[in-house]
């Protein structure tokens, strides 16, 4: 009998966290979790209506979604992103999480295949690669990435460093892409939380990034973020209708549909703007607490530009730095999580409630103080 494998999977990486959570908790105080993107803040009442009106949901629900829902998704991109979509080119999905790690199984990726992502990257996008058995590659030089690449993932806005992609360099990562025959994909969840301006960020389903064809190009969006919908699971996938019809039909088969009242709120919430707007000015207030005192106790922060976290440097190891915020009762994710570019950062998230905020950035006076 063959002996059974295990799959070949890095350890979680907040695992390693624990210690210092345990060291952070003994504040006097309590602790301030500055180390995952989970919403605080509560989800909008019209959309717990909108799920609670939903609640008989009896039959299956559709694993392309409602009508009704993948019109909503096609005419939020066409009034916040400024694409122009059909329903043949839209697709819920259970989260983005989800999609991002089975993406390469979805589209039949193999060994010997190559799946490349950012050099600073959230690690599903290497996990996923190793559930299809597929090699991942840290590379964000489009002129570099090799023959063998398979799928290109990009994230702009990007976790944990809030860089974002231009315009520019969009349009040439997909021409590289279609050159390869690749599959290109950005995930686009922290679109909406810019802060150098009130537009999201750019999409690769822009025009001027993509020309008059959709043609191997997707993206994947989240309501997590914007809508405080985390424990909804809530996302979806728009682009290229023929990767829509495949990423569809292997969906099936796997039973990948969102619940049939989950899917009702997600209606509601693409269709109001206000909730997003108010939340983004929560998160604008709590970015200028914590960068001002984090500036104040002597770290530099690079990029941030956008989405929900400080990417904040004393110059030293990321442990060292995650070691001595512990000491304050702050906990914070070390950049080594994203990648060996991230050795001497860690991320600062800004999901805290504005008294946990507060708390940290009287805290870290205390550290410029020392």
């Amino acid at each position: 009998m063959a002996e059974r494998r295990p799959l070949d999977l890095p350890e979680f990486p907040w695992d390693s966290l624990i210690p210092f959570g345990d060291r952070a908790r003994q504040h006097p105080d309590g602790i301030v979790d500055l180390s995952v993107g989970s919403p605080v803040d509560p989800t909008p009442q019209l959309v717990r209506d909108a799920l609670a009106a939903a609640t008989d949901a009896h039959s299956y629900p559709a694993t392309a979604g409602s009508p009704a829902l993948r019109e909503a998704i096609a005419d939020w991109y066409h009034r916040r992103r400024g694409v122009t979509l059909g329903v043949a080119n839209v697709l819920p999905t259970i989260g983005s999480k989800e999609l991002v790690a089975w993406m390469p199984v979805l589209l039949g990726l193999r060994a010997g295949d190559v799946v490349v992502h950012p050099s600073i990257a959230y690690p599903t996008y290497a996990v996923g690669a190793a559930l299809a058995g597929a090699t991942p590659l840290a590379l964000d030089d489009p002129a570099q990435w090799p023959d063998e690449t398979r799928l290109i993932w990009l994230n702009s806005p990007g976790n944990p460093d809030g860089h974002v992609n231009s315009i520019e360099y969009l349009a040439a990562a997909v021409a590289r892409a279609r050159e390869l025959d690749a599959v290109i994909v950005n995930d686009e969840c922290y679109a909406e939380l810019t802060w150098t301006g009130d537009e999201p960020a750019p999409t690769i389903l822009d025009p001027r990034v993509i020309g008059d064809s959709r043609r191997l190009v997707l993206s994947v969006y989240s309501l997590s973020k914007q809508s405080n919908l985390a424990g909804y699971r809530a996302g979806f996938v728009a682009g290229c209708s023929d990767l829509i019809d495949e990423l569809l039909a292997a969906r099936k088969h796997a039973g990948l549909m969102p619940p049939a009242p989950v899917q009702h709120a997600m209606i509601v919430a693409l269709g109001d703007d206000r909730h997003v707007a108010e939340q983004r000015e929560r998160y604008r207030a709590r970015r200028a607490t914590m960068l001002a005192a984090l500036e104040a106790a002597g770290f530099r922060i690079d990029e941030s530009g956008a989405g929900l976290y400080l990417w904040a440097t004393r110059d030293e190891d990321a442990m060292a730095t995650v070691a001595a915020l512990a000491e304050l009762g702050i906990l914070v994710a070390p950049g080594t999580f994203y990648g060996k570019d991230g050795a001497r950062h860690v991320r600062v998230a800004l999901t805290a409630t504005d008294e946990r905020i507060a708390a940290a950035a009287r805290r870290l006076g205390d550290l410029s103080k020392g």
